[in-house]
């Protein structure tokens, strides 16, 4: 297993989930706004915490916690899954964020550095996303991060594709 490095950003904390997060990860996921895109329901138990934390622990990839610098509560996760390490090497990137802080640019400010580490320490040539229809907020994230979105849908979802060359830190 890969150990990923502790990120920091103006106004964020990230570093990857562990079991000792769970009761921060249950208050998150228990959020029924945070889970309604998600391909889960939202999170009533411990157990179902650390379900999910050890799902990221030992999927390909990674998974951070954004933690508020200021509170040091957990208000996000973001990060890489389904990494295809051989070439051309590339994973899915997936991200969420507690209602109360939308709209304030953390989430470009942590995807920015997630992306960097993409590219820098998991050495992906692409990143791929996908995004419902009805789930405005993240597409228009992808396209200020340069996404570019797949004319058709696929299984009821938008496809984007960033790759390395396209990437531009805002």
């Amino acid at each position: 297993m890969i150990h990923f490095p502790k990120i920091e950003t103006e106004r964020l904390i990230l570093r990857e989930l562990t079991l000792a997060d769970s009761e921060a990860v249950l208050i998150h996921f228990a959020n029924p706004e945070v889970t309604r895109f998600m391909d889960i329901e939202p999170c009533r138990s411990i157990k179902e915490a650390e379900e999910i934390i050890q799902f990221h622990m030992d999927d390909s990839g990674c998974r951070y916690g954004l933690f508020d610098k200021t509170k040091g509560g957990l208000i996000g996760t973001a990060g890489f899954h389904c990494w295809a390490p051989e070439s051309p090497s590339s994973a899915e990137i997936g991200f969420d964020l507690s209602p109360s802080y939308w709209g304030q640019g953390l989430m470009q400010e942590a995807l920015n550095e997630v992306i960097k580490l993409g590219w820098h320490v998991m050495n992906l040539e692409y990143i791929e996303a996908t995004v419902e229809p009805e789930n405005v907020r993240p597409q228009h994230l992808l396209h200020k991060l340069h996404f570019l979105k797949s004319v058709e849908l696929k299984d009821n979802l938008f496809y984007y594709t960033l790759k390395k060359e396209d990437f531009i830190c805002d």
